[in-house]
């Protein structure tokens, strides 16, 4: 005699259910990789931001010892030394408050056009410092002004660190299906720090060819 045996069917619910989960943890993964992703794009912009707040407290330490180094030879620079000191203060101001949301897009316009208005008052202290040849024997003086130099090209090395990791990470949250997670997750696009053009760098002091001060 032959027995039949007949493997019982899996009911349809059962199948559907299954087939549920594998679909629901298909897109736990899917949206896993993707999140991770931005935080890991998110982390690499924070600490772009850091490497430039590093430098720019080394810029803010330096140019208070500056003023003081050559205050006394420009007695007759006092507009010009105060805006500095103001400069700076603004600076100090926006970077405390860009450094608590790093990447934050308002704060970080808000810092860059600060440091602009500080390297543009440096860049003018330098051009009256050539008509103080005097202060040729201030090793104070032209020491500073060359770490204030050294520490500019570091921050635009490190600005353009940041900058290459805010574009890639605003990228990614424009285009899709990464945008639909930012978006689920509230990610949001990181600011450029962008220096002006005319606030790039620090002149170097050229005393060779200095006009005499001014009469006070």
């Amino acid at each position: 005699m032959t027995t039949h045996v007949q493997l019982a069917e899996v009911p349809a619910p059962l199948v559907a259910l299954g087939v549920a989960v594998l679909a629901i943890a298909l897109l736990g993964i899917w949206l896993m990789a993707i999140y991770n992703a931005l935080v890991s794009w998110r982390v690499r912009v924070q600490n772009g931001f850091a490497q430039i707040d590093v430098q720019l407290r080394r810029r803010h330490d330096l140019v208070p010892n500056l003023v003081a180094a050559v205050k006394g030879a420009m007695a007759h620079e006092r507009e010009t030394l105060e805006g500095v000191t103001k400069a700076r203060a603004a600076a100090v101001s926006a970077q405390a408050a860009a450094a608590a949301i790093p990447g934050d897009a308002a704060a970080t316009a808000t810092l860059a056009a600060a440091e602009a208005g500080l390297q543009s008052a440096l860049s003018r202290l330098m051009i009256v410092m050539e008509r103080y040849p005097d202060l040729k024997a201030n090793s104070s003086a032209l020491q500073l002004q060359e770490e204030l130099v050294s520490t500019e090209n570091r921050i635009a090395f490190a600005r353009q660190a940041y900058n290459d990791a805010v574009m890639t990470y605003n990228t990614r949250l424009a285009v899709f299906p990464d945008l639909l997670v930012a978006r689920l997750f509230s990610f949001l696009p990181a600011g450029l720090f962008e220096a002006e053009d005319h606030a790039r760098a620090v002149p170097q002091v050229d005393f060779a060819s200095a006009p005499p001060p001014r009469a006070g």
